[in-house]
């Protein structure tokens, strides 16, 4: 059986990572909360007799050995780093039901055919550095040493600074990279982030295909004007501009499909104050799908209304993509297999598609993966309010455990 009490003991030791006074989190990738929370992490994988290590890309895995330690790793796991003012149970979940399942089998005295590797990946959350799964891009070779040099958070830090600064050595990427036929398969658990489970009251989302964004940061100069004296007809408001595209996009996505959505979740204004005439915005776009066509011209009608935008307003607007990543569909034998142990479980699950991105889209390009849902309270997720109950949890911890077994075994 699963130790349900060891889970909460590490959940709750985890969630004062970061912790706030209003009960939510921010623990962002690679700050001091996410090193404290990564630190008690190495711990206990090392308690359980894991071989860790940090990569270049700040990932830490640690490997249990096989009978048979040629044959590729089953890996498994999720991230620790979270949204500003999130949740706690996003990301946490699939990590410590990765560190569970391996002491599970310990207790049991379970030796597997192939090595079981468990993994935090780093900086899963765009929330830092403006791009998401970055710790999976570079496992998977999405992500070299210019791109983390160029990626850099509100203080002017880039990616690669913030890797040296934690003692990583991204220079030594090339010789990281995963392969084809190095992990047999990967496994991921995580809360829904969405309301379909609870809604219609099913224990399990078995996901079928993963949703990915393409992002970008756009920044628009107006000019700034005295509120009072500038005629209406004489403005370039940048603030007005912007209005425009956060409208327009939000149509795009509503005349695309009901799996289509785009967010303008980030803006900048300056000088920001109330009797002066908006003289340049930035602006954060995330534009989704889980078609790779259907994103792709949502992409284009939304490069197209910045260009009108643009002629009507009178305002400069520049686009910069920060990641155009590519949806997946996930693997159908693991999902088959999912799907019996659930029955025999009598368990009643869903098959869905995963409208967040997860690491997972990005193993899926090495090796058979597999992602199973929980459900959110609520749907609520990115938020204080995040929340799933033991009972579900534990279900989706059972899961996983026994899939992964499974796997390891032949």
């Amino acid at each position: 059986m699963i130790d349900s009490k060891r889970f909460q003991n590490d959940f709750c030791a985890i969630t004062q990572f970061g912790a706030l006074e209003n009960g939510g989190v921010t623990r962002l990738a690679l700050s001091k909360a996410d090193h404290e929370a990564r630190n008690y992490l190495i711990k206990q994988m090392q308690n359980a007799d894991l071989d860790v290590h940090i990569d270049p890309y700040g990932n830490i895995r640690g490997r249990r050995a096989g009978s048979d330690n040629q044959l590729p790793a089953v890996m498994v796991g999720s991230h620790l780093d979270t949204v500003p003012q999130g949740g706690h149970y996003d990301g946490i979940i699939g990590v410590l039901a990765a560190l569970e399942l391996v002491r599970h089998l310990n207790d049991e005295q379970i030796t597997t055919q192939y090595p079981i590797e468990i993994i935090n990946f780093c900086c899963e959350e765009s929330s830092r550095f403006g791009v998401a799964t970055l710790g999976s891009k570079g496992l998977t070779g999405q992500l070299g040493c210019a791109q983390m040099r160029q990626l850099r958070d509100r203080d002017g830090i880039s990616f690669y600074q913030a890797l040296q600064q934690s003692g990583c050595s991204p220079d030594a990427e090339n010789r990281s990279h995963l392969s084809q036929g190095e992990i047999k398969a990967f496994f991921e658990l995580h809360i829904e982030q969405g309301p379909v489970l609870e809604h219609h009251q099913e224990h399990l989302g078995i996901v079928e295909a993963i949703a990915a964004p393409s992002r970008f940061r756009v920044t628009i100069h107006g000019r700034s004007d005295h509120s009072g004296t500038t005629p209406m007809t004489m403005r370039q408001d940048a603030l007005v501009a912007a209005a425009q595209l956060i409208l327009g996009t939000e149509q795009i996505a509503q005349q695309s499909s009901e799996q289509s959505v785009a967010t303008i979740g980030e803006i900048h204004t300056q000088p920001n104050v109330m009797n002066v005439v908006p003289g340049s915005v930035s602006l954060g776009v995330d534009i989704r799908d889980i078609d790779g066509n259907r994103k792709q011209r949502m992409v284009a009608a939304f490069q197209k209304l910045v260009h009108k935008v643009e002629t009507q307003s009178g305002c400069r607007i520049l686009t910069e993509m920060l990641c155009d990543d590519v949806p997946v569909q996930l693997d159908e034998t693991l999902q088959q297999q999912l799907i019996e142990l659930a029955q025999a479980h009598q368990w009643r699950y869903r098959k869905m598609p995963s409208g967040a991105g997860h690491d997972a889209m990005l193993m899926a390009r090495l090796a058979p993966a597999a992602l199973i849902f929980i459900p959110s309270h609520d749907g609520i997720s990115h938020n204080i309010a995040e929340s799933s109950s033991l009972e579900d949890i534990m279900r989706g911890v059972t899961l996983l455990s026994e899939a992964v077994q499974q796997s390891a075994q032949g």
